[in-house]
């Protein structure tokens, strides 16, 4: 089996920024100031393991469900209608499909927000399997979520597998279930940041993957 684990959140979806907004205002409204770009710099974790680089453990044990909660309504309400594809996507996939690639998504999200960019980036058809945090005891940049993923697709010794995704967290936790990491620019981390955390390759977005795919390394492995 060849497979491709995706992240969603800036890799095929550019929501980074939103996500940091709404982690901004929701801090705020606990009455904790912190900086967007100190924020956005932690996008890609859950809130398990976003909110201890903020706050003491001791306020996260007694209040993160509360913060969590507060700030995933905030985003549902507020930002989640701005939430925009990145281009190529529903191609990109197509294409894998037609080169025989299983297709996964492994995100630090609730499911239900899976579900719900699913709908908006029209790849329901496409995917084979999904995983999201309802799926693991602990986010990115641990490695259960994408544990998850390679239990659903029932993963073998020899099977070929890689995952893309645009954090280094992505790419910590990857390499921690043993996969390599394909990295995406389009979520805003440096191109160092991404290969010092293990990336064997690294492109702009999803639609430079689809224009170079015929060169990568999923056109390229053969199980």
């Amino acid at each position: 089996m060849r497979a491709a684990i995706f992240d969603i959140d800036g890799t095929l979806l550019d929501s980074v920024d939103l996500h940091a907004r709404a982690w901004v205002e929701a801090f705020a409204h606990f009455g904790v100031e912190t900086d967007q770009a100190d924020v956005r710099r932690q996008i890609g974790k859950g809130g398990d393991e976003l909110m201890p680089v903020f706050l003491p453990e001791a306020r996260v044990e007694r209040e993160g469900e509360a913060i969590e909660a507060y700030r995933s309504d905030l985003f549902k309400r507020t930002y989640l209608p701005e939430v925009r594809p990145f281009p190529g996507v529903r191609p990109l996939f197509e294409r894998l499909r037609a080169a025989g690639l299983k297709i996964a998504l492994a995100s630090s999200g609730k499911r239900q927000e899976v579900e719900h960019y699913t709908g908006i980036l029209k790849i329901g058809d496409l995917i084979d399997v999904a995983t999201s945090s309802d799926d693991a005891d602990r986010s990115k940049p641990h490695p259960d979520i994408f544990e998850a993923a390679l239990k659903k697709l029932h993963q073998g010794s020899h099977d070929v597998i890689h995952a893309i995704g645009d954090t280094p967290y992505d790419a910590e936790a990857a390499g921690r279930a043993g996969l390599p990491t394909i990295g995406f620019l389009c979520g805003g981390f440096p191109e160092s940041d991404l290969s010092a955390a293990g990336c064997v390759a690294i492109y702009r977005d999803p639609q430079d993957l689809l224009d170079g795919f015929d060169r990568s390394l999923l056109a390229e492995t053969r199980g």
